[in-house]
């Protein structure tokens, strides 16, 4: 691969693909400064895929990033697939991504979901992880999934709730994630249209302070939310394709690598008390709780993840 020129930010940036499985090619790009130590950015969602708008944390004079998406998410072919599609196909396509690129280690930097597969791929790739950076905790077990899509959230945002929750009949027995995707995957053209649409909606209403129905709608027409909607609903099915609490009981093998958390005190997707106690099983943690709810550009939220990468506390 030749490096080429990218105009808007004035670096070497390298964009591909690779292939992971017989069925999923994996979009990448490495950008910046190809002669400092690589921070890794794992997106959130799962299926939400990066942005050019991620990029925004990072200064490519001085650092190198590589960014990808997930199977099934964004660039990423095919687009919104779920087969072969669990944690520890992205935990290996992580390896395999790394081992292609010949990086030995990284600086590993997730949002969101993108904390869950984080600290899964740290707990069984500890010697490749120089530093952890986490904003938003989700910790992927049985109460963090319940909070997010079994009325955890009813309180503070009760019409949003009840405009998620009103879609699926009252004498359906299973989970709302259940039958959210089964209508996106067998539904007709029109309910898959649908159903992802307002599957995308309840998270983006609730994932900023005071954002409006006019900001989530502008937002939805700017990702690619269809990929977002299938993907997470499949992993919430599946219980993230976690054992229970997985993460929380194997954070000794954590222990020798230094991690930031950086948390919004109104969380309403991953509740606070998520992040707290994450921190307080880590020898070797920070946690920073700042005004704000989940979302990354909460103005003290950003500020704090660009002053931490900066800063290069690694």
């Amino acid at each position: 691969h030749t490096f080429e020129k990218n105009p808007e930010f004035n670096t070497n940036f390298r964009m591909n693909y690779f292939k992971a499985s017989e069925t999923h090619k994996i979009h990448y790009e490495v950008c910046g400064n190809q002669n400092v130590e690589p921070i890794l950015f794992v997106h959130g969602g799962p299926g939400a895929g990066f942005s050019e708008h991620d990029k925004r944390f990072f200064n490519f004079d001085k650092q190198k990033v590589i960014f990808f998406d997930q199977r099934g998410a964004s660039k990423s072919i095919p687009f919104g697939s779920i087969i072969e599609n669990t944690t520890q196909d992205l935990v290996n396509d992580i390896n395999n991504l790394l081992d292609y690129l010949e990086i030995d280690n990284v600086i590993l930097f997730g949002g969101s979901w993108g904390t869950t597969l984080g600290l899964v791929y740290a707990i069984q790739n500890p010697n490749r992880i120089k530093g952890l950076l986490l904003r938003g905790v989700f910790l992927g077990n049985k109460e963090s999934n319940e909070h997010y899509f079994n009325g955890g959230v009813k309180k503070d945002f009760p019409e949003i709730w009840e405009r998620f929750s009103n879609n699926v009949p009252k004498e359906y027995n299973h989970s709302f994630p259940k039958f959210y995707l089964d209508k996106m995957l067998n539904g007709s053209e029109k309910e898959k249209k649908f159903f992802a649409y307002e599957w995308a909606f309840y998270e983006i209403s609730i994932f900023k302070k005071n954002i409006t129905k006019k900001e989530v709608e502008k937002i939805l027409e700017q990702i690619p939310y269809e990929s977002l909607s299938i993907i997470e609903s499949h992993y919430l099915s599946n219980d993230c394709f976690l054992e229970e609490n997985y993460i929380l009981e194997n954070t000794d093998k954590l222990n020798h690598i230094p991690i930031k958390i950086i948390h919004g005190k109104e969380d309403a997707i991953c509740p606070l008390k998520f992040a707290i106690e994450l921190d307080s099983r880590l020898e070797n943690s920070e946690l920073f709780i700042l005004n704000g709810g989940h979302s990354d550009s909460e103005p003290e939220i950003e500020k704090k993840i660009i002053q931490i990468i900066n800063k290069n506390v690694w």
